[in-house]
């Protein structure tokens, strides 16, 4: 799929190339690289990027999703350090970490997410730091754990629309996500929230604005519509190709329900954060 012309120039390519020799020098590399993202080269001009903590394996095996199910890995004690390093040397402003599903852990990850905050905010103390975590099995204290670690934003996807839930992600469910959000701004009221939305599913239009509507509702701040495309030709088909006056459409809705920032597009993805989101970021960290 070729890049929508706004998206084109998005990235200054003196300072992609200077990253890019630094990425295949790094342990361990951004998932950014390793998953080939479409934002890859518009997100390292910003001094952005991504990692995936706590192993590359998960227990739930959502339809629409490329990360390996299986039997999670151990804990790594010394990740935290090494992404923070790794975020030093690239000299990054902004970082997404994210994480699957870790069902098998009491805390879900928490405590381990928790410290990768927190190494990457001792080491970049003028960075900001976004997480994209799990449902938490719903749990808020674990999720208090994250919070109080003070990630500048709280990113977890909805995912789809409730009708499809159960064949794309049923080990999970619509409700809990929606209440993971609203429960950030009870425990921090200052930390952003993040949601993101799959289309092209099958979903009908009317579906895709109550998500919105019940992603406002619990004070939802920033948002990405994407296109769904199979990962691998054994995922689920894409139902259909939205067009790019329904992503307009989308995303002047969102803007006026009140959100802060709508990324909406073909290629708009979770981790990707975008120009206008990070100068909140700043703006929101002046004295």
């Amino acid at each position: 799929m070729d890049k929508p012309e706004s998206r084109k120039a998005d990235a200054d390519s003196k300072a992609v190339l200077e990253m890019e020799k630094l990425l295949g020098s790094l342990s361990p590399v951004p998932v950014c690289k390793t998953t080939a993202c479409p934002n890859m080269s518009a997100c390292l001009s910003r001094r952005s990027a991504a990692w995936m903590i706590l192993g590359g394996s998960c227990l739930r095996r959502c339809a629409y999703c490329d990360i390996a199910f299986g039997e999670p890995d151990p804990i790594d004690e010394s990740e935290p350090a090494q992404v923070a390093e790794a975020a030093k040397a690239l000299g990054l402003s902004h970082i997404v970490i994210t994480a699957p599903a870790r069902d098998d852990l009491p805390d879900s990850g928490a405590a381990h997410i928790a410290r990768t905050i927190a190494a990457l905010k001792g080491t970049l103390p003028s960075a900001t730091v976004e997480v994209l975590i799990p449902d938490l099995k719903g749990d808020r204290t674990a999720l208090k754990v994250v919070l109080d670690a003070q990630p500048d934003i709280l990113s977890h996807s909805v995912g789809t629309v409730p009708s499809l839930y159960r064949g794309m992600r049923p080990a999970s469910a619509y409700t809990r996500s929606l209440e993971l959000l609203g429960h950030v701004k009870e425990l921090s009221p200052r930390v952003f929230t993040k949601s993101g939305l799959w289309v092209g599913l099958g979903e009908t239009g009317d579906e895709a604005q109550w998500v919105l509507d019940d992603l406002r509702a619990v004070g939802c701040d920033f948002l990405t519509i994407g296109q769904y495309e199979p990962p691998t030709p054994e995922h689920m088909a894409a139902a259909e190709e939205i067009t790019p006056e329904a992503f307009e459409s989308l995303k002047s809705a969102a803007l006026d329900m009140g959100f802060r920032d709508a990324v909406c597009g073909p290629l708009a993805r979770m981790t990707y954060a975008s120009p206008e989101s990070l100068a909140m970021l700043a703006s929101k960290r002046k004295p």
